[in-house]
């Protein structure tokens, strides 16, 4: 590899590259670093010269990085006139680890190429860059699968006319040519995650083998109300139920008293065409809860799932359905994930990959959503929808038939099988357009949880259409034993404890100090001060240092019937911090709770614990603004998580007992939280994760960082000891969705 300085007109940092016979002439926000690049900003670029041979026609651009910090979603850009502009830029498809490719056809020549490995920092090595000619037909047949493998997508034949299109238009167009441009980064992963896996329901031939060998085949029925939709969206979405490979369904729709003249005739057509569709015409506009009411009543199956009149159901939903109940026979709701679709039906978007039972997470939002099966008993006797939760009557439905049934047989399907049409005036794009159902949701869990045994008062989050429940305290309020590991450290531990005894509006608490072999004589006569005036009992632990021992050692020395495992350098923001978290842990079926913590920057530090990620655990949104709301609002509402830090974990003494406590012999620095958390779940109970207790955490301030062989060969045992003990449970998150990533903290789509 050669390399020699070259001039260009405009700001040029870095070197020229030979590479075959492109080169680099250009950079932005990158830095040559031996033989790899840096980028410390959002916007780095290379630019590399076309050789004339391959500077025109049909043209394969291959890509070889090795990634070495950072995400890699490689975009291209072929100059047009003077510059680059977006529409002649495309992302390139993912091929293998580290290998790239896009297929492209320019009638005129591009002297440059513009390659922009990311959109934020990061650093890799280029180990190979290639562009080559190939043939028109070869592009054209690309663009037929829109970029997708041979097999692994229906050829489309319009797209053909509209890269024809396109290249006489513009003089550029790209083997996928479908979501324009103007997508987001987010946008985009979806489009790759699609290509590479979404194709449940292109291979009928699988599908309807594994129908011949369910065990049964229940009847389900798809209740649909119908008001003044539009035509073509109304024949869309009954025939995506007309085409379910599944064939053991009915489609049961009641119009209500639609007054559009186009309605009566479509459903008429539909009826005399496919035999399984029962259609009723009300008098009468009852709204929505009376016309789904219609609905069901003319069902006949065993199951019943819900479909809005202008969404669509995938091709192989139904057949998940029956797959899912041959799996679980007991199941009483199943619910699956979901994506949005453009009014035109041209681009899927926003996909919602979804936990798995996750009862916080309900109480905050109904997002089981779509696509959403209960069995037809269960509906019966809930009484049907109510025409009183206008807006928010099938989250009043599904509050009331989880009351009945439970927290079981509530079963997940990780799967997209339902598209949500955006339209002008769907919730799905306008979050404030039905201020009446966020009311009549509040309403809904209002009365289901007077129900309940756990007492307390809904609210709406500010600016959100999601809710926060603030649970009642005991009278009086159990006494909380915060437990405070330190060693030395004094001005950090007063600090931690300042914000505690300045902030903290919980009425009943002690502190415990654990003192692990301090020798610093300020530290010393501050333990002193605070026994003195009664700010804390101070508990010595000589020993070398064991996080999980030292807290055993206190927690068996607690007097409250809640424990506060906390870090010496915590810092209080939020006065009810306290009152929140016992307020969740006293709950029946809590295990332990944890707090939302940041750094001193105001970035998340702490949102929950995601196991499997990095390897065995990694937190949640790390790095996040803190009033980023995170994914589908997951930073900003109460829900279930694997785990928690004990940084800041609040948990009944009884149930840390227990499960035995920290792992005091395996898991002496890292990863006992985690242990302790998934024990508890073993045992039964939920793990909470709460946004309404906000504490600093200045991480690692005290005891430092992993950087002598002695720490390092610790921490490397105790990630063997985890993956030994949990094994398969450190790869599939019940409250993370497996088409997520497990390299990032970021909640982005798993598209590799």
């Amino acid at each position: 590899m050669s390399k020699r300085p070259l001039s260009w007109r405009g700001r040029v940092e870095g070197e020229i590259d030979l590479l075959g016979a492109y080169r680099t002439i250009g950079s932005n926000d990158l830095m040559r670093e031996g033989d790899f690049w840096r980028a410390s900003g959002t916007d780095p670029y290379l630019v590399f010269r076309i050789d004339k041979l391959a500077n025109r026609g049909a043209l394969i651009v291959e890509l070889d990085i090795q990634v070495l910090e950072g995400r890699i979603y490689p975009r291209l850009y072929f100059q047009k006139g003077d510059g680059f502009a977006q529409e002649a830029s495309e992302l390139m498809r993912r091929t293998g680890m580290g290998h790239y490719k896009l297929t492209a056809y320019l009638t005129k020549p591009s002297a440059m190429l513009r390659l922009d490995p990311a959109e934020q920092a990061c650093a890799f090595r280029i180990r190979q860059f290639s562009i080559r000619r190939t043939t028109p037909a070869t592009f054209f047949m690309r663009t037929l699968r829109n970029g997708a493998n041979k097999g692994e997508e229906q050829p489309k034949f319009a797209r053909v006319m509209r890269a024809i299109r396109q290249v006489a238009k513009s003089g550029i167009a790209f083997e996928t040519i479908e979501g324009g441009k103007t997508e987001k980064p987010a946008d985009s992963r979806y489009l790759r995650w699609i290509n590479y896996f979404d194709h449940s329901d292109e291979d009928r031939s699988a599908v309807e083998a594994r129908i011949e060998c369910l065990a049964a085949a229940p009847l389900i029925s798809v209740v649909m109300p119908v008001y003044n939709t539009p035509e073509a969206l109304l024949d869309q979405a009954i025939e995506s139920v007309a085409k379910q490979i599944y064939p053991n369904w009915e489609l049961c729709i009641a119009d209500d008293a639609s007054t559009a003249a186009w309605v009566k005739p479509a459903l008429e057509r539909w009826m005399a065409r496919e035999p399984r569709i029962k259609v009723c015409f009300r008098s009468t506009n009852g709204h929505i809860a009376a016309a789904t009411n219609s609905a069901f009543a003319l069902a006949s199956g065993q199951f019943v799932a819900l479909l809005d009149h202008d969404d669509i159901l995938r091709p192989h939903a139904l057949a998940e359905v029956a797959f899912a109940l041959d799996r679980n026979p007991d199941a009483q709701i199943i619910y699956s994930d979901e994506d949005k679709i453009t009014e035109d039906g041209q681009r899927r978007f926003d996909p919602f990959f979804k936990p798995d039972w996750n009862p916080d997470l309900f109480l905050a939002q109904n997002y089981l959503n779509h696509l959403t099966v209960h069995r037809a008993a269960n509906i019966r006797a809930a009484g049907g929808w109510r025409e009183a939760y206008y807006g928010s009557q099938d989250y009043d439905l599904n509050l009331r038939i989880v009351k009945a049934i439970g927290q079981r047989h509530i079963v997940h399907i990780p799967k997209i099988l339902y598209h949500w049409r955006l339209t002008a005036q769907s919730m799905a794009q306008d979050e404030g357009s039905k201020t009446y159902a966020v009311d009549n949701a509040i309403r809904a869990l209002q009365s289901h949880l007077d129900q309940s045994e756990a007492r307390g008062a809904v609210e709406q989050i500010p600016e959100t259409n999601w809710y926060r429940i603030r649970y009642a305290l005991p009278e009086p309020a159990p006494l909380a034993s915060i437990v405070i590991p330190t060693r030395n450290g004094h001005a950090i531990l007063k600090s931690c404890i300042d914000s505690i005894t300045a902030r903290t509006t919980y009425p009943n608490y002690e502190i415990i100090v654990v003192d692990n072999g301090s020798d610093d004589p300020e530290a010393l006569a501050y333990f002193e001060s605070l026994e003195a005036g009664g700010v804390a009992r101070v508990l010595r632990y000589p020993h070398a240092f064991n996080y999980s021992a030292i807290n055993n050692f206190a927690v068996a020395q607690a007097r409250g019937q809640v424990v506060a495992l906390v870090n010496n350098d915590i810092e209080v923001i939020s006065p009810d911090w306290l009152t929140e978290m016992v307020s969740l842990a006293l709950r029946p079926g809590t295990g332990c709770v944890g707090a939302k913590l940041y750094y001193p920057n105001d970035t998340i530090q702490h949102a929950g614990v995601i196991v499997g990620l990095g390897g065995v655990a990694g937190h949640s949104h790390k790095t996040f603004e803190r009033k980023a709301r995170g994914y589908f609002g997951r930073l900003m509402v109460t829900q279930n998580v694997s785990a928690v830090t004990a940084a800041c974990l609040v948990v009944r003494k009884a149930v840390y007992e227990e499960v035995g406590g920290l792992d005091e012999e395996n898991l002496k620095v890292a990863f006992n939280d985690v242990d302790l958390c998934l024990k508890v779940s073993a045992a039964g109970y939920f793990n909470v994760w709460t946004p309404f207790a906000e504490l600093y955490h200045h991480e690692s301030v005290s005891r430092g960082s992993e950087d002598d062989p002695v720490k390092r060969a610790r921490f490397k045992a105790e990630v063997m000891f985890m993956k030994s003990k949990w094994g398969a449970a450190l790869t599939a998150d019940p409250h993370y969705s497996p088409h997520l990533t497990l390299k990032y903290e970021d909640y982005s789509i798993n598209a590799e």
